[in-house]
């Protein structure tokens, strides 16, 4: 199992710059082998956060993107037809609950509700995962913890957590991060002059300012990081954050000219 759990240890820190006190509880949750769920924007650090968290940890991570074709058998397992007969192969959740990894699913509203339903014993007091075709019941590795996240801002009566999933998880919400420290983040993961990076959270917040007046989500800072990668290369700032800033996020013509006007206002 240790050769196993080594294939998934994060070799090298991740880039995470904290915008509270989310280390040191996220470390009390793991302490206590908490299930966490991570709520926030589209781009705004989740997934970094969790990564840079089992780094921290030294733990193996495990990654689920989940989406709405996503079968219980995707996230437990399965019987494959082998050389005439069968073999079962475990999914990516049973995979951390025998080698005490860190299970993310990412996004985890976009998985059918009767497939989240599977984790609901490896998150209380039994952690246990039953495989009901192998008929096998799994005591979860003593390391392991359960960890989920979504976009309370895409959430309907048709894509939201139940509450019974829900209230099975402590949870932190995140949002983007102050513009100062914004820009210390495009900075730093684009290696661009931080004056620029500062121009381009200046765009992003115009944009976000527009969300429920035309825009369904504003610009992440995963986006403004993309910009920031094109303008250190060499790329004409207001061509780059077209590309990486508006294009994405719209397809509506008075919202590319409102924000096409920020951009020429801004690098002008």
């Amino acid at each position: 199992m240790s050769q196993l759990a080594d294939q998934y240890r994060i070799r090298t820190e991740p880039y995470y710059q904290a915008q509270g006190r989310e280390v040191a509880l996220f470390e009390a949750a793991y302490r206590n082998r908490l299930p966490v769920m991570v709520k926030g924007p589209t781009g705004c650090g989740k997934s970094r956060f969790v990564e840079y968290m089992a780094w921290k940890l030294g733990k193996p991570l495990i990654t689920v993107a989940c989406n709405e074709d996503m079968t219980a058998s995707d996230l437990v397992g399965r019987y494959l037809l082998e050389g005439g007969g069968t073999r079962w192969l475990d999914g990516p959740l049973t995979t951390a609950a025998r080698i005490g990894a860190i299970c993310y699913l990412d996004e985890i509203v976009e998985a059918r509700q009767d497939t989240t339903v599977v984790i609901h014993p490896l998150t209380d007091h039994r952690r246990v995962l039953p495989l009901d075709k192998r008929g096998e019941l799994i005591e979860a590795h003593p390391d392991f913890q359960l960890v989920i996240s979504y976009n309370p801002g895409y959430q309907s009566l048709m894509k939201d957590l139940k509450q019974s999933t829900k209230q099975r998880f402590t949870a932190f919400a995140f949002d983007y991060p102050p513009a100062e420290l914004e820009a210390t983040i495009l900075s730093q993961e684009s290696g661009l002059d931080l004056a620029l990076a500062a121009k381009l959270v200046t765009i992003g917040q115009t944009a976000r300012n527009l969300k429920g007046h035309g825009l369904d989500e504003g610009i992440s800072t995963r986006l403004m990081v993309y910009a920031a990668k094109l303008i250190r290369d060499g790329v004409d700032a207001a061509d780059a954050c077209r590309m990486a800033l508006v294009q994405p996020i719209t397809d509506d013509a008075d919202i590319r000219d409102t924000l096409d006007h920020a951009i020429d206002t801004t690098f002008g």
